[in-house]
């Protein structure tokens, strides 16, 4: 189980990091965000910028307690990775549901709208969470190659769940 909480760590970290650094990466960035969080119409209007905010600052801390190597860091992580998430999952929900048109700024730059994917993508990111958070209650000795094969799927998976959307348009065949 030790070495399900490596990975999902590892795999929640590339994931929330992607994230971060997709909306923060600039003024353009944060606005383009900021826009999409207006068009999918879950908030008020007024509290666009201040959720915005929060979704970031939030973000960043997943990240720093997922790196964070005691158990507290990858509990602590791993709960504040499943509540963003199922928050996210849920605004993505009504989005859809709605059939607003908002682009899925959750990487940064993507035009492509928020869809049933993103939907699928989410929950199995908070149950990734949930999977982390079971596992970092397990006790047990780490073994360097176990560990270290655990962080490197964990981090390919993650850059794959980041680039789910560039790599669908890729594989698509045009129309």
């Amino acid at each position: 189980m030790r070495y399900l909480e490596v990975g999902t760590r590892a795999l929640l970290a590339v994931v929330f990091v992607a994230a971060l650094v997709g909306k923060v990466s600039g003024r353009a960035s944060y606005a383009a965000f900021v826009r999409s969080l207006r068009q999918m119409d879950v908030v008020p209007v007024r509290v666009v910028r201040p959720a915005a905010a929060a979704t970031v600052v939030a973000e960043a801390m997943v990240v720093l307690l997922l790196l964070v190597p005691a158990r507290w860091g990858g509990i602590a992580g791993s709960v504040l990775a499943g509540v963003l998430l199922a928050a996210f999952t849920a605004a993505v929900l009504a989005t859809v549901r709605r059939g607003r048109r908002a682009p899925c700024r959750c990487f940064g730059a993507s035009d492509t709208p928020l869809g049933w994917r993103h939907v699928v993508r989410n929950l199995g990111l908070t149950a990734a969470a949930a999977l982390g958070l079971a596992a970092s209650v397990s006790s047990g000795e780490l073994q360097l190659a176990a560990a270290s094969l655990a962080v490197f799927a964990g981090l390919l998976a993650g850059a794959l769940v980041a680039a789910l959307d560039e790599l669908v348009a890729l594989f698509r065949s045009p129309a």
